[in-house]
C-alpha cells in the first residue's frame, strides 16, 4: 500500500527537503493509469538571494506565484519545450523550491515507453524534462498539492549514500552556479549526469 507523505513533511528547510525527497516516490495518476518513480536526484533553489532561482530578488510573476504560498505544492514551468516539476518549499512569502531532476521508474513503465518511445530504460527518466513526459506530468499540474492525488509524493526508501555537487545548466547565475545544492543517490544509474 502506497503511503502518501503528509503535508507536514514539506515543512522543512529547502536544503533538508531536497535531501529528504531522495528515495521518495513521485506518483502521477492519469486516465491511462498510474506511473511512478523513486526520486534519485534533486536541486534546491533558495529564492530571493539565489541568482539561479526564478524568484531571485523576490521576482513575483504569474509563473512564480505558487512559490510564495505554502510548501508542498507543484511548481511546474517550461524550459525550452520541456515541462519541469519543482516542489514548493520554504515559508509563506519565501519563494523557494526543489527541482526533481531524475527518478528511477517503478510503476507504469509501459506507459512511460508509450510516451517517450523506445530507448534503454535508464534513459526514460534520467532528466527533469524526461521524467515529466514519462510520468504524464504537465503544466496543468501547476499549483496542485503534492500530498493527494492525482499527483503526490509517497514514502519510499532511505538511500544509503547521498552525493552533493553544483547544480546543472545555470551558467549565467554568478557565484550561485557553484553552490553545492544538487543532491543525488550515489551511484544510482538513473541520475542525469555526474558533471
Amino acid at each position: 500500500m502506497t503511503e502518501i507523505l503528509p503535508e507536514s513533511f514539506f515543512h522543512q528547510p529547502t536544503l533538508e527537503l531536497a535531501k529528504a525527497l531522495l528515495g521518495c516516490k513521485l506518483v502521477k495518476q492519469t486516465d491511462e493509469g498510474i506511473t511512478s518513480g523513486y526520486i534519485v536526484e534533486t536541486e534546491a533553489y533558495r529564492g530571493p538571494k539565489d541568482q539561479a532561482a526564478h524568484s531571485y530578488q523576490n521576482r513575483r510573476t504569474k509563473r512564480t506565484e505558487v512559490m510564495f504560498g505554502k510548501p508542498g505544492y507543484a511548481y511546474t514551468h517550461r524550459m525550452h519545450t520541456h515541462c519541469l516539476i519543482n516542489v514548493v518549499s520554504g515559508e509563506i512569502e519565501v519563494p523557494e523550491s526543489v527541482l526533481i531532476r531524475a527518478v528511477e521508474p517503478d510503476e507504469g513503465i509501459d506507459h512511460m515507453y508509450h510516451r517517450r518511445g523506445e530507448m534503454p530504460q535508464k534513459n526514460l527518466t534520467n532528466g527533469p524534462g524526461k521524467l515529466t513526459k514519462a510520468l504524464g506530468i504537465s503544466m496543468e499540474d501547476y499549483g496542485l498539492p503534492l500530498f493527494k492525488p492525482p499527483i503526490y509524493i509517497a514514502k519510499g526508501y532511505t538511500p544509503e549514500n547521498i552525493s552533493t555537487g553544483p547544480r546543472i545548466g545555470i551558467e549565467n547565475s554568478g557565484e550561485a552556479k557553484e553552490y553545492p545544492w544538487r543532491f543525488w543517490i550515489t551511484d544510482n544509474p538513473f541520475v542525469s549526469r555526474k558533471r
